[in-house]
């Protein structure tokens, strides 16, 4: 069993902590002190990391990655493919959350379940949502609830509404969806959430407020995406936050890739805690992988691109350096919030007992220095040293 030591790191867990050493066994942070014995270090055989004047993060967490591909708005030619995990850990990216998008009819969540597998076995963590665009959902076991109940890495629904590309679901399909997800959640002790797809159709998020209204279904139960796709969207975001629900925002949404109306990740970020939405109800997901059709007024297409998984740790970095958020509280958003919605539990924090998930970041300019992911480093002094199955060195 690997034994690590991080020594003299200034950590963010994410509250700031000053400077600790972190020692590392197998999977798990064992201890976090002010000095680790050198003869403790000698008789574990640890290897030492020296990352004094370096920031420890707990590693990203993106729980919104089409992990096993995506697309296919222009036809076959634009089916992307499935996120390499380069793409991940190159940027700190330790846990992901994989799914399906439009394409429910030719693809499986069987396919996004076994990539999330695969990652496993290649040294990070991943999760799952079964469903995809459409309702009925397509699902593993026949059942959202038995998929979420029964298999380990399943541990919520994915569903879509206000898209021009959704099934267009009634308040009541939407609000048995919502209830069946949630008893399944209880049942298996997961979080059972129901991530959504909002699209630009101007209700937005008004049918998922409908479900739930008149009944004792939490709004944390729910966990809209692309929140910042429009203003009135953003808008409808803030009121949402401000009623305790996670409001998530889309790292590949952008007007540098066309899509003209929609606002910067970083940006709706700072815009939401300004509007009064508590920063540990905000997060925001890459859509890895994705494809990012834009459409004229008559919904034909007119460009696509594919969404990156990096844009969410460069939205982390504009997050800070541009918008002026702190360095806690950006944490927050691309990990401890995350965690704490999906009931990761060993996820999102720097402290004994958890996973050793650990992004080490160069101070001033936030560039990654060291990643580590379940206490194997990927990345060492900025170079990716392990990569995926098929990948080449």
């Amino acid at each position: 069993m690997e034994v690590l030591a991080l020594v003299g790191g200034e950590v963010y867990s994410p509250e700031y902590l000053g400077r600790k050493d972190i020692l590392v066994v197998g999977e798990k942070i064992v201890s976090l002190s002010n000095g680790i014995p050198s003869e403790l270090l000698d008789y574990l055989n640890a290897r030492v990391i020296e990352v004094s004047g370096y920031i420890v993060v707990p590693g990203f967490i993106d729980q919104h990655v089409h992990i096993a591909g995506a697309g296919g708005e222009g036809g076959p030619l634009f089916r992307t493919p499935p996120v390499r995990l380069s793409q991940l850990v190159g940027y700190g990216i330790t846990t992901v959350v994989g799914l399906l998008g439009t394409d429910g009819i030719t693809r499986s969540p069987v396919d996004v379940l076994m990539r999330a597998r695969q990652l496993r076995e290649e040294g990070i963590s991943a999760w799952m949502y079964t469903g995809s665009y459409q309702l009925p959902p397509p699902t593993i076991t026949g059942s959202v609830a038995r998929d979420i109940a029964l298999i380990e890495e399943v541990i919520g629904v994915k569903t879509s509404v206000s898209d021009h590309r959704s099934s267009h679901p009634t308040v009541e399909e939407l609000r048995k969806l919502i209830s069946e997800v949630r008893v399944a959640g209880i049942l298996s002790g997961k979080a059972g959430v129901v991530h959504v797809h909002v699209g630009n159709e101007k209700p937005g998020l008004r049918p998922l407020l409908e479900a739930i209204d008149g009944t004792d279904i939490p709004i944390e139960q729910l966990a809209p995406t692309h929140l910042n796709r429009n203003r009135d969207l953003l808008a409808q975001a803030v009121e949402f936050g401000k009623a305790g629900g996670y409001v998530d925002v889309t790292t590949s949404v952008s007007p540098e890739l066309g899509m003209r109306s929609s606002v910067k990740a970083s940006e709706a970020v700072k815009h939401l805690v300004k509007e009064g939405v508590p920063v540990d109800r905000i997060t925001m997901s890459s859509d890895g992988n994705g494809s990012l059709p834009v459409f004229d007024e008559r919904g034909n297409l007119v460009k696509l691109d594919i969404a990156r998984p990096q844009t969410l740790y460069r939205e982390f970095v504009d997050l800070v350096l541009l918008e002026r958020v702190s360095l806690e509280d950006a944490v927050r958003v691309v990990s401890t919030n995350v965690a704490d919605h999906l009931r990761l539990r060993n996820k999102g924090r720097v402290a004994p007992g958890r996973d050793a998930d650990l992004v080490v970041l160069e101070k001033g300019s936030l560039r990654v220095v060291y990643v580590v992911a379940r206490g194997r480093v990927f990345v060492e002094e900025g170079r990716l040293i392990r990569r995926g199955a098929f990948e080449e060195v």
